[in-house]
């Protein structure tokens, strides 16, 4: 799986569209510049289309903060928008295509869009395409500054999440989680319908009585419309 483009338009810094190509051979691309000239807002923008919905890992405090505000030169932006294009010719996303573009963006009355291959999507479909492959939530494909450190002196137990992401399991561990979240609603249905039960079963004794009743006043109706009838 390879990284082909990436295309930014109002996010943070990136007042106008924004395109990066990658020549998508074996290799390394490096990005280099001054410091404050957004490389690390390049980061968080793959870290964001990818599903990060953390502000705090995205180095903000608000998540208005990921449009662009304005310059002297440019106006503030409505919107934010990341566009992700991935080679998957080797099938590392259980999707049937060579290709994968993968879009997100945000607006500033807080609503968010979703999109893959242009289709438009939920954020849970974005993060599950993306799970296991070291683009996921939890990812190991981004490691941002001073972030080594922490891996390093981190404890097990948050280490271990990371390995469990390079290791491909986290897919089933989270299907794990669902089908244990659907079998403990399914207990709970069953508990509701055994005290519906319960409650129904009491009401049959009196609702069989008043049925018995009204039974004996319909027959007693009609012998007394009979009575009536040869009376007159």
């Amino acid at each position: 799986m390879i990284l082909k483009k990436v295309e930014i338009q109002g996010f943070k810094t990136f007042a106008e569209t924004t395109e990066l190509e990658f020549s998508g051979k074996r290799g390394i691309t490096a990005i280099v510049g001054p410091n404050g000239c957004g490389k690390s807002n390049l980061l968080d923008a793959v870290r964001w289309v990818a599903g990060e919905q953390s502000i705090k890992l995205l180095r903000g405090t608000s998540h208005e903060e990921i449009i662009f505000a304005g310059s002297e030169e440019n106006k503030p932006l409505s919107m934010a928008e990341v566009t992700l294009t991935i080679d998957n010719s080797e099938g590392k996303m259980p999707v049937d295509y060579a290709e994968v573009n993968i879009r997100r963006r945000l607006y500033r009355s807080g609503e968010s869009e979703y999109f893959i291959n242009r289709e438009p999507c939920r954020l849970k479909d974005i993060q599950n395409l993306l799970m296991d492959t070291g683009l996921g939530k939890v990812t190991y494909s981004i490691i941002g500054q001073g972030q080594v450190a922490e891996i390093l002196h981190s404890k097990p137990e948050d280490r271990r999440t990371i390995f469990e992401e390079a290791a491909g399991i986290n897919k089933y561990k989270n299907r794990k989680v669902a089908a244990i979240r659907k079998l403990e609603a399914t207990d709970l249905n069953l508990t509701r319908l055994q005290d519906i039960r319960s409650e129904i079963h009491q009401q049959l004794g009196p609702l069989e009585e008043q049925a018995k009743k009204a039974e004996e006043y319909r027959t007693l109706k009609t012998e007394l419309g009979s009575l009536e009838v040869g009376m007159y």
